[in-house]
C-alpha cells in the first residue's frame, strides 16, 4: 500500500476497496456514471427498451381493433365477453403495486434500505397476485388461442403482458437481493431506479390492455 493510499484511507475512514468485493462497513458506494444526456446509460437503455415494447403492444392492439372493425359481431364465434368483476379487482391490485415502488424509490434516495426492501416486497406480492389471477382466468375463459382470431389476439396480448409481469418479478427479486446485501445506497441505487421504470411501464401498458380487451367488449 502506498503512502498516498494509506493517507486517503485514514482521511476517509474507509479501507481500500477490492474490485468485485461487496461493500464493507465504512465504504461509500460511488454514484453511477452519467451519460452526456444527464442520465446513466442503463437508464437510457431501459427507456429504449420500454419504447420498443410499447411499439410491440401498440401493433398488437391495432391488430385487435382492425379485426374487430371488419367483423359485425364481437367477440367472434359467439364467445362471451370476458368477465369484468374479478379482473377489475386485480387491475386495481396491479396498478396499486406502483405505489410501494414510488415509496421505495423515495426511501432509497434518503438512504433508507429497510423501507426500500419493504416497498419492493409489497409490490412483488401484489404483482404475483395479479399473475396468479391471470393463470386462473385462462382456465375459466372457455376459449383458447386457436379458437379463432379473437382468441389468438386475446391470448397473445395478455400472455405478452403476463410475461412482462414475470420478468418484472424476477428483476424485483434481484433488486431485493442487492438491497439485502447492502449494495444499494442513497448515492448508488441505479438498479432500483431502472426497475422502477420497467414496473411502471408494465402497470401503464395494462391500462390500455384492460381498456381494449375487457372494457371495450362490454360497450355497445
Amino acid at each position: 500500500m502506498t503512502a498516498a493510499t494509506s493517507s486517503a484511507a485514514v482521511t476517509t475512514g474507509a479501507e481500500p476497496g477490492v474490485p468485485g468485493a461487496p461493500p464493507g462497513a465504512g465504504v461509500r458506494l460511488q454514484p453511477a456514471q452519467r451519460s452526456a444526456l444527464g442520465h446513466p446509460t442503463a437508464w437510457w437503455g431501459m427507456v429504449i427498451l420500454i419504447l420498443t415494447e410499447a411499439t410491440l403492444f401498440g401493433g398488437l392492439l391495432s391488430s385487435y381493433f382492425f379485426i374487430r372493425a371488419i367483423n359485425h359481431t364481437w367477440p367472434l364465434g359467439g364467445i362471451r365477453a370476458p368477465d369484468l368483476h374479478r379482473i377489475s379487482i386485480f387491475t386495481g391490485v396491479l396498478l396499486g403495486s406502483s405505489i410501494p415502488i414510488f415509496w421505495a424509490e423515495a426511501a432509497i434516495k434518503r438512504g433508507n434500505l429497510r423501507r426500500l426492501r419493504v416497498g419492493l416486497a409489497v409490490s412483488w406480492l401484489m404483482g404475483a397476485a395479479f399473475f396468479v389471477n391471470q393463470v386462473l382466468e385462462y382456465r375459466s375463459l372457455g376459449f383458447g388461442p386457436r379458437t379463432n382470431a379473437y382468441g389468438s389476439l386475446f391470448y397473445a396480448i395478455t400472455g405478452l403482458h403476463g410475461a412482462h409481469v414475470v420478468i418484472g418479478l424476477l428483476i424485483s427479486l434481484v433488486v431485493q437481493l442487492k438491497a439485502g446485501l447492502g449494495r444499494l445506497s442513497a448515492e448508488r441505487h441505479l438498479t432500483a431506479q431502472v426497475f422502477g421504470l420497467y414496473w411502471h411501464f408494465v402497470d401503464g401498458v395494462w391500462v390500455f390492455v384492460f381498456a381494449s380487451l375487457y372494457l371495450s367488449t362490454h360497450l355497445h
